[in-house]
């Protein structure tokens, strides 16, 4: 998959600019003499995540009071962008990715974190986005007026919907084992008619904000910074309390119910003493998670 993502940027990338240069159009290096531009580019950043996991010492804060820079992963991506007059601009783009937290990564503050750090609980995901998203280049509007100078620096907002495919795993005896079909807080039970089993693709709100720079006039360079809101406290898999781990067996069998007893309460793992109470805080879901991207894009016009 990685070879064909690369493959198809450099193809994209190599061929845009072919036909860029075929279709020169520019009145001089600062103007451009059509209306509607198309720009066809790819991404390349870095990808981390908000979640019931990990964080930082003290009690579970919200969005970037708990991040967890150490977790960052490598994202990449492709897009084609329609632009009227650079001011504003549509674009189809396809993000991928993975995110991943642990409560681990707390051991050092493991004092502070009203137990946390003793949950033991760990995720993983890749993440694959699909988005459309709309940019306002407010520098570039004085290009509606005709003969208008483009300054080479412009900083914009974005914002846009898509959705996005997740699949949280946890590993266990050095397999990565599916947190989903686990119900490991009883989604789907009948026991707990409240906790309905929640969708491996799910809807997306990329916001944030960029700056783009035209290294010449036919190319783009962006460094963009945005976050996803998400309707979803389980992208991490973890979101409410302990349930009655006697329940399990009256749905599982096998390896399944084995793994679903060792994963859905991991702090026997570092205290064998310890005896979770049924109802006990597992996560909190008056925040739903979140990810982000911070990425790097060259873009070449058509």
């Amino acid at each position: 998959m990685k070879k064909t993502l690369i493959f198809l940027l450099c193809s994209l990338l190599i061929g845009s600019f072919q036909k860029a240069i075929a279709q020169y159009d520019f009145q001089n290096d600062l103007y451009y003499s059509k209306d509607f531009v198309y720009e066809v580019g790819a991404s390349v950043g870095m990808m981390n995540c908000f979640t019931d996991l990990g964080g930082t010492k003290g009690v579970g804060k919200s969005f970037i009071k708990d991040r967890n820079l150490g977790n960052s992963q490598v994202s990449a991506g492709v897009y084609v962008s329609l632009m009227y007059k650079y001011a504003v601009a549509l674009r189809l783009e396809i993000t991928l990715g993975h995110v991943k937290a642990s409560d681990n990564s707390l051991e050092s503050v493991k004092e502070t974190t009203s137990g946390r750090y003793e949950r033991n609980l760990s995720f993983k995901s890749k993440i694959n986005e699909v988005a459309l998203i709309a940019e306002i280049h407010p520098l570039y509007f004085r290009r509606f007026r005709d003969g208008a100078r483009l300054p080479r620096l412009s900083p914009y907002l974005m914002g846009g919907i898509g959705f996005f495919k997740f699949k949280p795993q946890a590993k266990l005896n050095d397999k990565w084992v599916n947190l989903q079909p686990l119900s490991t807080e009883g989604q789907g039970f009948s026991e707990y008619p409240d906790r309905s089993p929640y969708k491996l693709t799910q809807l997306v709100i990329p916001v944030g904000f960029g700056v783009k720079y035209k290294i010449s006039p036919l190319l783009n360079l962006s460094l963009e910074c945005a976050s996803r809101i998400l309707f979803t406290d389980y992208l991490d898999d973890v979101s409410t309390n302990y349930i009655d781990p006697t329940v399990y067996s009256n749905h599982f069998s096998g390896e399944q119910l084995a793994n679903a007893l060792l994963l859905n309460d991991r702090q026997k793992e570092l205290n064998p003493n310890h005896s979770s109470t049924i109802g006990w805080q597992r996560g909190n879901p008056a925040n739903n998670d979140s990810y982000f991207t911070f990425n790097i894009k060259i873009a070449a016009l058509l």
